[in-house]
């Protein structure tokens, strides 16, 4: 079975202050702390998550 991908996402700065779909894309991708980690699969809709709100968030690939 082929292994899918996976990124690991850290939120670096506070989501205080954002507009609304920006807090979405973060509490959609789990994030709810700064500097708080979370390792997601690398698909287009995490992808398109990440790259919207990119500014707030420092990426790995695993």
């Amino acid at each position: 079975m082929a292994q899918s991908k996976q990124l690991k996402v850290t939120l670096m700065k506070s989501r205080h202050g954002r507009i609304k779909t920006h807090r979405d894309c973060i509490a959609g991708l789990g994030l709810s702390r700064i500097r708080q980690c979370v390792t997601v699969l690398d698909t287009p809709q995490n992808r398109g998550m990440i790259n919207k709100v990119s500014y707030l968030l420092s990426v790995e690939e695993v």
